[in-house]
């Protein structure tokens, strides 16, 4: 999809760029794939925040998808392909031939009136699902499984594709678009092709306004905090941090700092860390 930009009648306007979406279907949600959203601006069952810089945003209503592809054997045309608040991705609505609809990822190439199935050896196409033991190396895949039958976990979206580039004994290596090379099992099942709305990182919000419409809410620097606030805030003028480095407002180190657990139980299954040599 191509990028829209627009006339620089105000301020906000001469940066702002949007995905096009002339190519999506002019239709109403399947109402029987909605869900409410129920909203919580990041407090927890005691009323707590838990997560800060959440709240507000635009209505939306939770659209239903089907991330495990088990329908076996039974082919399934595109009825529309879908814009999806929820996700970065867009979605496609796909109705069986036992009358039974269902959404799933868009993978890049799709078009209404197309024809996918999922299946132990149905056609490499995007679209179809099948697992990994069954898909040619150098193929190009998304929503992975980690674990047979628990439905696609990895590379979900937009834009995201990852390889199968090698298969060992009961496993194989499927590189991640972060460069990690990760262990998958040949029982799991991916969707052949490359995530949908490949040109959503390109879009430029042009105001805060967007943001808070997406239940953004405003993020305040820490220098500029009291010290009781934040262990960067006090000082006249432009302090420095007094630290050897930046921290939470919690005191625990950030920027740069990694929080994976040492010895985690997937290490084994991680043959080459993203951005290592």
């Amino acid at each position: 999809m191509a990028i829209k930009s627009f006339k620089p009648t105000t301020p906000s306007r001469r940066h702002m760029t949007v995905v096009d979406y002339s190519e999506l279907s002019k239709v109403k949600p399947e109402k029987s794939l909605l869900d409410k959203v129920k909203k919580k601006a990041g407090r927890n069952s005691y009323g707590r925040i838990t997560v800060r810089h959440q709240g507000g945003g635009n209505k939306i209503k939770y659209r239903i998808i089907d991330f495990k592809r088990d329908k076996i054997d039974m082919p399934a045309e595109v009825v529309s392909i879908e814009y999806d608040p929820n996700r970065t991705a867009h979605i496609a609505l796909l109705k069986y031939q036992d009358g039974e609809k269902r959404y799933i990822l868009a993978p890049y190439g799709l078009s209404v009136g197309d024809v996918i199935v999922s299946g132990e050896n149905v056609d490499i196409k995007p679209g179809n699902c099948l697992p990994i033991a069954n898909i040619p190396l150098g193929t190009v895949i998304h929503n992975i499984e980690l674990y047979p039958g628990r439905g696609g976990q990895l590379v979900r979206s937009a834009g995201g594709a990852a390889q199968l580039m090698a298969k060992e004994g009961e496993a194989a290596q499927v590189r991640l678009p972060s460069g990690e090379v990760h262990y998958i099992k040949m029982g799991c099942r991916a969707t052949i092709g490359q995530v949908s709305n490949i040109d959503s990182v390109n879009q430029n919000l042009g105001k805060a306004g967007k943001v808070r419409h997406m239940g953004v809410r405003p993020t305040v620097r820490g220098s500029v905090m009291n010290p009781c606030d934040h262990p960067h805030g006090g000082g006249e003028g432009k302090s420095p941090i007094g630290r050897p480095g930046p921290v939470t407002p919690w005191g625990k180190p950030t920027m740069g700092y990694k929080t994976r657990k040492k010895n985690h139980r997937t290490d084994k299954q991680i043959v080459k860390r993203a951005g290592s040599k």
